[in-house]
């Protein structure tokens, strides 16, 4: 179908930056510097410092940040580790795929996991929590931090749909022991293939996920350092991100003006729940603009027959699919929103005439 909105644009953003991309991608092909070059380091220089954090390791993808920092932290057999309920499959394979024991929260009203019960859920093989921010906007940290001190837990966070976000100024990925991100084509960071990294204050762990995303090798000593993997990030895709990473600042305000005129022209609609939460203590980058209709398929349905295209995610909550094994211990946010969420057009190639639009179309299905 051919959307008069759609849901990102890569074509149209890269057109928005051509000469700058095209410049990293001729330096990168005439050098022919294609793996653990100049342009990747530089690129995590840039990213730690957007961050916050003193490091960062470029990865193939933010499951592999996830999965290497789990590593680091020596979590694997017999541990267990809190995820959220509602998030994307891959926080919780990571954490199966090292050997240990998923244990899922459920989340609150703003996605994310719900900080008031996570105690419940700690027993005494709980090693740490992967709390996961989700669609730009933060899981409350400060109370993350606490329990984790409290109970000695390693916090890894699941920052993939949230960089440049903060809470009290200080960004999502430098709280806990890792920042774990992606740059997948649709995040708000995007590359033009798979990526990822991690993001860390402490120079054992960059030095362990350097090792390791090289089959365990010391790139500049040749010892082995264990059985590792193979999992850095492309050069060529770092010295895109490296253009990128300098837009998005703008990119950020870009979505916050959108977003500002979805809330202004849905606020009127009490069927429909926007995503903004009264905390000017947290700030929200808007990586997805996710609404909640109590319509749920119909209501995504008719936006794309009338030339919308809108994401859909988790109307089957990932602990649902029994090939996955996992223990549902009754999640009524959940699968709630699970039957309501609707991701709206959220991308700074939009034009004030495609806003305009999707305003329309959803204010029309609800016969205004």
């Amino acid at each position: 179908m051919a959307y008069k909105v759609r849901f990102v644009n890569p074509g149209k953003n890269y057109l928005m930056i051509k000469d700058e991309i095209d410049r990293s991608y001729f330096d990168v092909m005439t050098k022919g510097d294609l793996i653990d070059r100049g342009h990747l380091k530089s690129f995590e220089e840039n990213l730690a410092r957007f961050v916050g954090t003193k490091y960062a390791v470029g990865l193939n993808s933010g499951y592999d940040a996830l999965h290497m920092s789990l590593r680091a932290a020596g979590i694997g057999q017999g541990d267990e580790v809190i995820v959220p309920a509602h998030t994307f499959v891959a926080t919780c394979s990571a954490v199966v795929n090292v050997g240990a024991t998923p244990v899922l929260v459920d989340v609150a009203k703003d996605f994310n996991i719900d900080v008031n019960k996570i105690e419940e859920a700690i027993t005494s093989k709980t090693r740490a929590i992967i709390p996961v921010h989700l669609n730009g906007y933060m899981a409350d940290m400060p109370r993350i931090m606490e329990i984790a001190e409290k109970f000695n837990l390693v916090v890894i966070e699941d920052a993939c749909q949230s960089l440049g976000s903060s809470i009290d100024g200080k960004g999502a990925g430098s709280w806990g022991f890792t920042g774990c991100w992606s740059f997948y084509p649709f995040k708000i960071l995007g590359g033009y293939g798979d990526g990822g990294a991690i993001t860390t204050n402490d120079p054992d762990v960059a030095l362990f996920a350097r090792r390791m995303r090289y089959n365990g090798e010391d790139r500049e000593t040749g010892e082995y350092y264990g059985h590792g993997f193979t999992c850095l990030l492309d050069n060529l895709q770092a010295a895109f991100l490296d253009v990128k990473l300098r837009h998005l600042p703008s990119w950020i305000v870009r979505r916050k003006q959108i977003a500002e005129r979805y809330r202004k022209a849905f606020s009127d609609i009490s069927d429909l729940m926007l995503p903004h939460y009264d905390n000017p203590r947290f700030d929200h980058v808007y990586q997805n603009y996710v609404v909640r209709s109590k319509q749920g398929d119909a209501f995504s349905d008719y936006l794309k027959k009338n030339g919308v295209e809108v994401l859909i995610q988790f109307r089957k909550p990932y602990y649902k699919h029994e090939a996955l094994k996992l223990t549902d211990r009754g999640f009524p946010e959940t699968e709630a929103l699970s039957r309501e969420v609707c991701s709206l057009p959220m991308n700074v190639e939009m034009d004030d005439e495609q806003i305009e639009y999707v305003i329309k179309t959803v204010r029309t299905f609800y016969g205004l």
